[in-house]
């Protein structure tokens, strides 16, 4: 059949065989896929849709579009975590080593930050000496040895994911629920784990803006990862405000290494343990939830958590110095604290702005090229539901030019709603979906 009459076939609002479908990422793949015939398709697909099967096969066609990872040489049950993104999540960090600690192996790959999101390689490449490149053989070693390596995505991993992406980017066919889940899943697979616990974000700093919305692109995922033989569950999680006390690079990593000695902010907290939780049911290190949430409070307080991650950043060549003494992380010249000019309590925060925010600073990339500054960033001094006087300080800034520093406090102010009413937080656990 015709690419052109594939297109034709979905933009009547019919189903497409497996073939097909198969057939339009071969062309694309190979070359001979037009960029105006696959922006036709897309658009095709945003408006009638694609059901289960498709969706299915869709993402299956771009897993095996390139490379996929073979971990079948890694003892256990090898689980990898995903989040959507969100602002100030530095979760990995925590609770990767958390559940390395407990048996669970964690094979991670990762990309980088764009926009406002921070990646979790960008945030690792703040440890002087840290390597993400590292090679199939020395990664699958190391998870043998002590359980948990994470990598950068090769660029060959599901490259028709790459392709569609930067077409969806420049036409406007973003917004679509299968091609969101399909590109997310068609890595997730790719990258050899044998189950995969999701974190959908929710909220004004996630790309799902609504409980709903979320709700509908997690079962998506989960049922094409267990569609894909893979034991896949995903946890909703509030992103209306910062995860965390920092937004930032190094400030994260700083963050992370508190919470590993127990000291985390008790909100993210919350998300690192119910992530963590589900991690050890599907990894078959606990029986329950509550048995679960008792290994990990063990590992922090026993220490064993933080010297787990302290023997991966040592096994990636990491200088663990850092670890031990964040005190070293190299600092930004300037910091100042933004004040509150009102009194009353925290309604909301445009976490999203705060996000923006941060990037403007140098924090993040508008551009795949853009070079990261992994020393500014943000300590949020209030959250949703506190109480504020004027003059008290909202956040703290991070940043290395003056010219930085005047815009960002005007932006910080205004992403603050402060209320004469007691405001009553979000729950940061939203739903769970395992079917």
């Amino acid at each position: 059949m015709r690419i052109v009459d594939i297109i034709e076939k979905k933009k009547n609002g019919e189903a497409l065989t497996d073939n097909e479908i198969q057939e339009m990422i071969t062309s694309l793949i190979d070359g001979s896929l037009p960029d105006y015939q696959l922006s036709a398709f897309l658009m095709a697909v945003v408006f009638q849709g694609l059901n289960e099967r498709e969706t299915l096969t869709l993402t299956k066609a771009m897993r095996d579009s390139g490379d996929t990872m073979d971990l079948s040489k890694i003892k256990g049950i090898k689980v990898d975590k995903h989040s959507s993104g969100g602002v100030g999540d530095k979760t990995t960090l925590v609770v990767a080593p958390l559940v390395a600690a407990l048996n669970v192996p964690v094979a991670k790959m990762s990309g980088r930050g764009l926009g406002h999101t921070g990646g979790t390689i960008d945030k690792l490449e703040s440890i002087p000496g840290f390597q993400v490149n590292i090679s199939e053989e020395d990664f699958i070693s190391q998870v043998n040895r002590m359980g948990f390596a994470l990598a950068s995505q090769t660029s060959n991993l599901a490259p028709a994911d790459k392709k569609i992406y930067a077409m969806r980017d420049v036409t406007a066919t973003v917004q679509q629920r299968s091609l969101i889940a399909s590109s997310i899943m068609s890595k997730k697979l790719a990258s050899g784990s044998d189950a995969i616990v999701l974190d959908v974000k929710c909220g004004d700093g996630a790309f799902m803006k609504d409980v709903k919305e979320a709700r509908s692109l997690a079962e998506t995922m989960v049922k094409l990862g267990n569609g894909a033989g893979k034991e896949t569950v995903a946890l909703i999680t509030n992103m209306d405000e910062p995860l965390g006390t920092y937004v930032g690079n190094n400030l994260e990593v700083i963050e992370a290494i508190e919470a590993l000695h127990g000291h985390g902010e008790k909100r993210f907290m919350e998300v690192v343990y119910a992530l963590g939780a589900q991690m050890l049911l599907v990894g078959k290190q606990a029986k329950t939830k509550e048995e679960a949430y008792e290994k990990m409070h063990r590992a922090i307080s026993d220490g064993s958590a933080f010297e787990k991650f302290k023997e991966f950043v040592r096994s990636q060549g990491g200088d663990i110095s850092y670890i031990e003494n964040p005190e070293k992380f190299p600092k930004a010249k300037l910091v100042y604290e933004v004040k509150s000019i009102s009194s009353g309590y925290v309604k909301k925060i445009d976490t999203e702005a705060v996000g923006e925010t941060v990037m403007r600073l140098g924090g993040g990339r508008a551009t795949k090229e853009d070079v990261i500054d992994l020393t500014v960033g943000m300590k949020i001094c209030k959250k949703v539901g506190d109480a504020v006087s004027t003059g008290e300080t909202l956040a703290v800034l991070y940043a290395n030019t003056k010219e930085q520093l005047k815009a960002a406090e005007q932006e910080v102010l205004a992403s603050y709603h402060i209320s004469n009413e007691k405001v009553e937080c979000i729950p940061m656990i939203l739903d769970e979906i395992t079917e």
